[in-house]
């Protein structure tokens, strides 16, 4: 009997993939993890398994693992040109990489979306002040777990941090300005959890003004105390995030998050929305890396990580018969 793993996890974060590790050690999967933080491969390297999982984040940088993003993109597009399977492959990590890519394909797919300006030079929006209604929001391009949002209340404000805070350009030297969108803050944003196309579930997340809305445990606990999120400490008095189950999520967000993860190719994901004081329900970032939250599905009645489990042991099976097939009409050598 092979002793070949069955699948393969990417990960960066360790804390984020215990859940998901127990899950498949319940199940008794042959899984190998792959710690993205200090890593190296071969081009002449056979695969760890027929199937990957890819779990980065795009916010390593804010914990001093900046390289583990470029490696997990490199790895992930070098074992699929080789036909290797991966979820949450490259091309939907690239997309989570990039809020301008996101804000592209909202657009593209008529989804209801802020409008978004990117630049690399402060000065060259200068000429486009005139489009911008301040406050805007303030993202960098590579975002994740809400790191380094902030609002901005003019252009000179823009000028002014951004000349104090150099540092504010890494990882990719590129930020953008995202509309800012009038909402109740008691009704929050919403996030939708889809896993392979499907909803999973939805939830409310109440801000209190925050940005890092992590559904992660460690990164927002149940008995709101402080995580391990390790992402550097909002300046807000506020009280920690809140989230609940939305079972009565409108139909239209359902719909509207079903074609962002088809065309994003996202195979477990979470899409995030928010009420519009107009009515309006406006979709503002996609989230490859999908960190569910236990509580939120007890709620619905199941474990969300044993249905993620579920749904790779579906992959697993459908990727061993085409493997099966192809030896089985392998030419006979001579």
């Amino acid at each position: 009997m092979s002793t070949r793993a069955d699948l393969a996890v990417l990960f960066e974060h360790p804390e984020w993939q215990k859940p998901l590790f127990q899950a498949l050690d319940r199940r008794g999967i042959r899984y190998v993890p792959v710690d993205l933080k200090k890593a190296a491969f071969s081009d002449a390297d056979a695969p760890l398994a027929p199937l990957y999982f890819n779990q980065a984040s795009p916010s390593a940088y804010v914990r001093g693992n900046t390289r583990a993003v470029p490696y997990a993109l490199a790895y992930m597009r070098a074992l699929q040109i080789r036909g290797v399977r991966v979820l949450n492959g490259a091309d939907a990590f690239a997309l989570e990489l990039s809020k301008t890519a996101q804000a592209a394909l909202l657009k593209v797919l008529g989804v209801p979306a802020p409008k978004t300006w990117t630049f690399n030079d402060v000065d060259a929006l200068r000429a486009r002040a005139h489009e911008i209604t301040f406050p805007v929001l303030l993202k960098p391009e590579q975002g994740g777990s809400g790191a380094r949002i902030m609002l901005v209340e003019s252009l000179a404000h823009l000028e002014s941090f951004i000349a104090q805070h150099p540092e504010h350009w890494q990882p990719d030297n590129l930020l953008l300005l995202q509309e800012y969108i009038p909402s109740d803050p008691a009704k929050g944003i919403v996030r939708l959890e889809f896993l392979g196309g499907e909803l999973l579930y939805a939830m409310r997340v109440i801000s209190h003004g925050r940005f890092n809305l992590c559904p992660a445990p460690v990164c927002n606990p149940e008995d709101g105390e402080g995580g391990v999120c390790e992402i550097p400490a909002e300046q807000v008095a506020a009280p920690p995030a809140e989230f609940y189950p939305y079972p009565e999520v409108p139909a239209a967000a359902v719909a509207w998050g079903k074609r962002i993860v088809a065309a994003g190719k996202l195979d477990v994901s979470g899409v995030e929305y928010l009420e519009a004081n107009d009515g309006r329900l406006v979709f503002y970032d996609i989230n490859a890396n999908s960190n569910l939250r236990p509580s939120i599905g007890q709620a619905f009645g199941f474990d969300p990580f044993e249905r993620v489990v579920d749904y790779l042991e579906r992959q697993i099976r459908d990727v061993a018969v085409p493997l099966k097939a192809r030896r089985e009409l392998a030419p006979t050598p001579v």
